[in-house]
Order: structure tokens, then C-alpha cells, then sequence
């Protein structure tokens, strides 16, 4: 017998399936679900009412098995789709074997893992590459770089200089720790924990004449995206990148890049300062998000003169560089690097992005612009796009929201050419909807 169940305001049956039995029964397991986080776990998402239970390459699927085109790939994480074989057998591999050794002993799978980024950074007309330090995540990888341009700043400062103030960018997102968070401008994160962190200074985006304005000698470190991601998808120019990297020269600051996001295949490229020449290009290079599909790890790399700044007990970490998640990574990294994959992005991203630039045109009144290379792509709108997202999660397809009125559109890197039609098809349908209700 059925029991009654209430199904939350703007929802209804088609949300769970064709079964209607069946739907009502696995909604319920959703709610009860939904019902347990809100309990236990400290709620700081907000949240649509499904229980994500599976996932398929570029599918996921819900509690009522309901399939969904998964165009935000754990925010911009699974690059390899979910439930990857090769990974799968890597992970149970290495369980089998040494999980967690701690950093009081060498790793085998770390070193490794350092090689394989160190030279594919270089092959791939990355910057100067020379070490990594691992940590668990992208936050953390930041945090890392702004203690490393503090121990750089105390190195170089001429005797009785201050040299400790980082310069970061209106629009940016770094993470959600204190260190990282003081170099995230925005006031709806930053507002609740203030004071942050002195000595972080705030400038423009893309503002060459600004950049001598708020680069100093007090400075230690500079730190941007190269495509701000939660920002609302922005490249930055050439002539912006130039100008940091001659101004950091100047004044013997470090230049930081976050490619958390924007980095390791998402824009067709290994790294998005792989566009720039060598006169752009950064002291040190964040990532975390796609490095090990979903496992949790990040990654500080730097050039030479950076990592011989730093010695024994400057920096230090538990789970960071465990054997689990470098053999994780060794396999993700080696795919994300191959040319086949890179074309792909590229291919795949070129007609998604010619299908937004399609909805301007056909939509005049509520997409204003389109944004992005590869596979990091933003359609700007003129309106609060959550009701949007809605439709478009109701007809099968995850996509999410970033900056002002932003659809951030972030799908695995190997997805199909066929699976990028499925989805476009499904946002368009979305838009027609959206257009005719709010006509």
C-alpha cells in the first residue's frame, strides 16, 4: 500500500519517473534521504529534492533510476565521466596493497605522479615546472601556494621591508579557508567570517592600467585564474596575464596561477596558461578538481627557485600524496594529457559553444552572451537562471549556475558528440518553456 507522501513545492511526478508507483515509493526514499542529511550534516548547500544514487560516464541517475545528462560533472570534477572502469580497477588494485603510509616515509606512486606532471606541464607549453607538493583539495593547494609566497617574501625582502600583501581579482574564487578565502573578493562569502586575512588587496580583473596601481614592493604574491570559473566563466586577456608577469618581476612577487578549475584538459589545452607565451606564464600553478576524477587530492607545482625557497617542516599535511589517491591520478592524468582527449574537448566544446551563440540569437530577450573555451563555458542571462536549471533538470540534464545570472555548462571531457547534441536539444527545449511562461 502506498503511503501518502508530499512532494516539495515546484515538483511533481514526472520529476520520478513513468511509474507513478514506483516514482512515489523512490521519492520517498529521496525525501527520507534529503531528510537525514538536513538532520545530521551541517547544512551549507542548498539543494533540489534528488538523491543522485549512480552514474555512467556522462549519466548519473536518481533513487527512481531516472536518467540525467550530467553537464556539471561534480563541478567540473569527473573528467572522465562517473564510474570510470580503468580507475575503478586502479582504486581496488592499490586497496589491496598500501592505502596511507603517512609523509614520514616515501611513497612510490607520489614521485611518480610529480614526473608525470612536471614533464607533461613542460612537454604541453606549460611554464617552467620543477616540484609539486599534494594536498586533499583545491582550497588547500591555495592556501599552500600563499604560505609559500610568504616564506618567498621573507627571502627576497631587502632588510626591514614588509613583503607579506597578496593581490587577487574582483570576480575570483579561491576557496573557502581563511587564506583562501581573503584572496575571494566577494562579500557573500566573505562577510560572515571578516576580519580576513590583512595584508589582501583587491584589484580588477583584466585591468592592465590598474595592475602597477596595486602590485608593490610589499607584495608577495599575485594570484588569478586564468578563466574564472565560479566568477561567471572570464578569460583572461594576454595583455592582462603580461602585465602581472612583468609587474611580479619587478617587485619580486610571485605570480600564482589557480587552474583548479580552468586546468588539466578543460580547455582543450593540459593548462589554460598553455594559450600564453612564456612571458605570461606563472611562478607556481594550483589544481585539484579533475586531477584524480573525483578522489580527493590537489596540488601545488612550482618552478625551481620556489620549491628551493621552501625546506623540511615549511609545509606538511596527513592524507595529502597517499599512495590511494597518486595511483588514482597517475591513471587520470596519463588520459587527460593525451592529444585524442584534448581534440576532443576542443571539438565537442566548439559546437556546444556555437549552439549557445545560437540561443542569444534565438532568444534575444534572455541570454545576452556566451563564454568560455573547450568545455568551460558559460551562457550569460538576462534573468535569474534557477528556474531554467529546473526545466532542464526535469527533461534530464544537470547543468549549474555561476557568477551574476551565469549557466555554467562544465561536462565530462571525453563526452560525445551525440551526448552534446542530447544536451543542447534539452537546454533548448528548456528555453522555448522558459521563454513561453515568462512571455
Amino acid at each position: 500500500m502506498l503511503r501518502t507522501v508530499t512532494l516539495r513545492a515546484g515538483w511533481n511526478l514526472k520529476n520520478y519517473g513513468g511509474c507513478i508507483g514506483c516514482g512515489l515509493l523512490n521519492s520517498e526514499k529521496a525525501m527520507v534521504a534529503s531528510a537525514r542529511n538536513e538532520k545530521y550534516c551541517i547544512n551549507t548547500y542548498a539543494r533540489p529534492p534528488i538523491i543522485i544514487t549512480s552514474g555512467k560516464g556522462s549519466y548519473v541517475y536518481d533513487t527512481s533510476n531516472r536518467r540525467y545528462l550530467d553537464f556539471t560533472a561534480g563541478i567540473a570534477v569527473s573528467a572522465l565521466g562517473h564510474a570510470d572502469q580503468e580507475l575503478a580497477h586502479v582504486l581496488y588494485d592499490q586497496a589491496l596493497k598500501l592505502i596511507h603510509s603517512s609523509n614520514l616515509f616515501h611513497n612510490q606512486q607520489s614521485g611518480e605522479l610529480a614526473e608525470l606532471l612536471v614533464n607533461s606541464t613542460r612537454e604541453s607549453g606549460g611554464f617552467d615546472a620543477a616540484k609539486v607538493f599534494f594536498s586533499n583539495s583545491g582550497t588547500e593547494a591555495n592556501e599552500g601556494a600563499m604560505k609559500f609566497a610568504r616564506k618567498w617574501g621573507k627571502h627576497v625582502a631587502k632588510p626591514g621591508q614588509d613583503k607579506y600583501g597578496f593581490v587577487s581579482f574582483l570576480n575570483s574564487f579561491h576557496g573557502r579557508s581563511m587564506g583562501a578565502l581573503s584572496v575571494t573578493p566577494q562579500p557573500k562569502y566573505q562577510a560572515p567570517f571578516a576580519p580576513m586575512v590583512p595584508g589582501c588587496t583587491y584589484a580588477p580583473f583584466n585591468d592592465v592600467e590598474k595592475v602597477r596601481e596595486f602590485i608593490n614592493e610589499g607584495t608577495c604574491g599575485v594570484i588569478v585564474e586564468p578563466v574564472q570559473g565560479e566568477g561567471g566563466i572570464y578569460e583572461a586577456s594576454f595583455e592582462f596575464l603580461s602585465a602581472l608577469r612583468s609587474r611580479c618581476d619587478e617587485v619580486g612577487a610571485l605570480l600564482i596561477y589557480d587552474e583548479i578549475q580552468c586546468g588539466l584538459g578543460r580547455t582543450g589545452k593540459l593548462w589554460a596558461h598553455g594559450y600564453y607565451p612564456k612571458n605570461c606564464h606563472p611562478d607556481i600553478v594550483t589544481m585539484a578538481k579533475p586531477l584524480a576524477n573525483g578522489i580527493p587530492i590537489g596540488a601545488i607545482m612550482a618552478t625551481s627557485r620556489v620549491a628551493d625557497v621552501i625546506g623540511i617542516g615549511d609545509h606538511g599535511t596527513t592524507f595529502g600524496g597517499n599512495p590511494l589517491a597518486c595511483r588514482a591520478a597517475l591513471s587520470v592524468v596519463s588520459r587527460l594529457k593525451s592529444p585524442a582527449l584534448l581534440s576532443n574537448v576542443t571539438d565537442v566544446g566548439n559546437y556546444i559553444k556555437s549552439r549557445l551563440e545560437s540561443f542569444v540569437q534565438k532568444y534575444p530577450k534572455v541570454a545576452a552572451e556566451v563564454r568560455g573555451k573547450g568545455l568551460i563555458l558559460g551562457l550569460q542571462l538576462n534573468v535569474d537562471p534557477v528556474p531554467l536549471l529546473q526545466l532542464a533538470r526535469d527533461r534530464g540534464l544537470l547543468v549549474i549556475t555561476a557568477g551574476k545570472n551565469v549557466v555554467r555548462l562544465v561536462p565530462p571531457l571525453n563526452l560525445k558528440k551525440e551526448e552534446a547534441k542530447e544536451g543542447m536539444d534539452i537546454l533548448e527545449a528548456a528555453l522555448d518553456e522558459f521563454v513561453q511562461t515568462n512571455a
